[in-house]
């Protein structure tokens, strides 16, 4: 995804639709790098969300207000000073360039009608919001750009305001088709990224849309593509242009399993209708995809320190697990001092005093074996020194036995949690994992501190005929959606082998159909370890046939027989109930 040119077209044309002769009647400045105005025209009253924020520079109307400071900024007292109640002329785009330019009028001190112009740069790292009068005189701007920073154009004020020329683009609005396709196979380089580098305001989405549309292979290098081939290019490319100048917008947002990961202001016929959902504007498509992209990343973010505690636990049970692992291996040859110590003791009787060695019948095998003597020690004496091996390595093989399935039971809880983390999409979602951190003693719990109310609940899904299948989220509502929601006729899935989600299907008494077991298997498959895999397999058992032995970790079951299936962790078909 990417705020390209023609993301900014399909904004403009809305601006002017929405905002052209109303009036500036609130100005706020919620962050650093943001303004907040508030237009009044004849439909009411709009906000507009203007930032330059480097990460994510953004421009568009939202219905949602924003906290302001309680001392408002500089820039924010001087735009009030000019523009309360000025009059919004004309909103434009330069070509297809990332800039939007707004022209103001507004009353002066003396109550002349004077021009004024403000522009937000949505460039990445050299976004900026200006402000400069009708003699391109820059009057001030959000961010201060001084020649020490930039040598291509200082941003201060009384600087004169132009379009800095830093990339050497075509305006692909005034570039005809025996020209896209003299440009294109000119280039070294594969044919979608010769659209994108070449002219301006194309993002590399909309060149691979505009490959596909052609029916070219977009990663065909540029001066390899036949006449026909860069033909069909340009002619796609100028019908595509044809329609933004026309302002014709398909503005959609593309999902992966429900979440999110690509937009456009033009349809993207790449990707499959049922993965695509169209918006009502431009405006609409960037909130709400930005809003979703926030959400996950505010999570990731809450949920560092809980990651971190989980994979620092995570890293040391697994070094020990394999120190033990270790040790566990060389008590193996335990039972090899018990038969030296048997043997020695029924043809020890023979052995000459300072032998080095023994031969002798291994009557277990009945193969003839070589036991090495201490030859300072008689044959009894030698027969006890290996029996005393025999007992330390017995007593460390079962302490390790012991040791090694906790340290494995541990390592698993861990690696459950780790999924969990990964399943969370909502704050509270976090609550019940960081108490069964606390529960476990990896976290201790601040004296006073109450538990927290825990507010999250299982995904509840709906599967193409009609079953209620519902997904734990942690371990806490693994444990209490099989042994206190389902009930025993009810079917339970899981990843085979691997960290992962209960799915619990309710039947009420009903027959499965096979497509209800393949989308329960889905769920299964893609809320576990295995998301990012082709295909995972899955267990299926009903209800009762599934077991919590006394004593163990939270999510930790049994079941000794099951039904199995391999299925793919694709999700999007499937319908989230209203109650998530």
């Amino acid at each position: 995804m990417a705020f390209d040119g023609i993301t900014i077209a399909g904004i403009v044309k809305e601006l002017q639709d929405k905002l052209t002769g109303g009036r500036i009647y609130k100005i706020a400045q919620p962050e650093k790098d943001e303004l907040l105005l508030t237009i009044k025209n004849s439909g009411g009253q709009v906000r507009l969300l203007m930032s330059a924020d480097a990460s994510l520079p953004l421009i568009y109307m939202t219905s949602q207000n924003k906290t302001s400071p309680m001392t408002a900024p500089n820039f924010c007292m001087l735009l009030r000073k000019h523009l309360q109640n000025a009059r919004i002329i004309e909103v434009t785009q330069p070509g297809l360039e990332r800039i939007v330019k707004f022209e103001l009028e507004h009353l002066n001190e003396l109550g002349d009608i004077c021009k004024k112009y403000l522009v937000i740069e949505l460039m990445g790292k050299h976004s900026n919001i200006i402000f400069y009068d009708d003699k391109d005189v820059i009057i001030d701007s959000i961010k201060h750009i001084s020649g020490m920073v930039s040598s291509v154009r200082e941003v201060l004020p009384g600087r004169t305001y132009f379009i800095p020329q830093t990339q050497d683009k075509q305006n692909p609005l005034q570039t005809t088709a025996q020209e896209i396709a003299s440009i294109i196979k000119s280039k070294s380089m594969a044919a979608y990224k010769a659209v994108y580098t070449s002219f301006t305001g194309i993002s590399p989405c909309i060149a691979q849309e505009i490959m596909y549309r052609a029916k070219v292979e977009g990663d065909k290098s540029a001066t390899e593509l036949s006449e026909e081939e860069l033909n069909r290019i340009s002619d796609t490319f100028v019908s595509l242009m044809q329609q933004i100048a026309a302002g014709q917008f398909f503005p959609n947002i593309v999902y992966e399993n429900k979440q999110p990961v690509e937009y456009a202001a033009v349809e993207l016929t790449s990707y499959a209708k049922d993965v695509t959902k169209q918006c009502e504007s431009i405006s609409e498509l960037l909130e709400q995809y930005y809003a979703e992209k926030n959400l996950l990343t505010r999570i990731r973010q809450r949920s560092v320190d809980l990651r971190r505690i989980v994979q620092t636990a995570l890293e040391r049970n697994v070094k020990k697990y394999d120190l033990q692992l270790k040790q566990l291996k060389d008590t193996e040859k335990r039972e090899k001092y018990r038969i030296y110590g048997e043997l020695l003791n029924t043809y020890g009787y023979g052995v000459e005093p300072g032998a080095k060695s023994m031969e002798a019948l291994n009557y277990y095998d009945n193969e003839m074996i070589t036991i090495p003597l201490d030859e300072t020690l008689t044959a009894s004496e030698n027969a006890k020194k290996y029996f005393d091996k025999y007992q330390k390595l017995k007593r460390t093989y079962e302490a390790l036995t012991t040791l090694t399935q906790e340290t494995k039971a541990e390592i698993d809880h861990l690696a459950s949690v780790s999924t969990a983390l990964d399943i969370a999409l909502k704050e509270e979602d976090l609550v019940q994992i960081k108490e069964e951190l606390i529960e476990a003693g990896y976290i201790r719990r601040k004296g006073g501190t109450k538990k927290e109310r825990v507010t999250s609940k299982p995904f509840h899904y709906i599967s193409s005929d009609g079953f209620d299948m519902y997904v734990g989220k942690n371990n806490f509502q693994n444990d209490e959606l099989t042994f206190k929601f389902a009930t025993g006729n009810d079917w339970w899935f899981h990843a085979k082998g691997m960290p992962g989600s209960h799915v619990v299907v309710k039947t009420n008494g009903a027959e499965m159909t096979d497509r209800a077991y393949e989308e329960a298997g889905k769920l299964a498959a893609y809320y576990s370890q295995g998301r990012g895999q082709d295909k995972v397999e899955i267990d299926y058992v009903q209800k009762k046939q599934v077991k919590k032995p006394n004593g163990a970790k939270p999510g930790f079951v049994v079941y000794y027989t099951n039904y199995s299936l391999i299925i793919d962790t694709d999700i999007s078909a499937l319908r989230l109930a209203d109650d998530k």
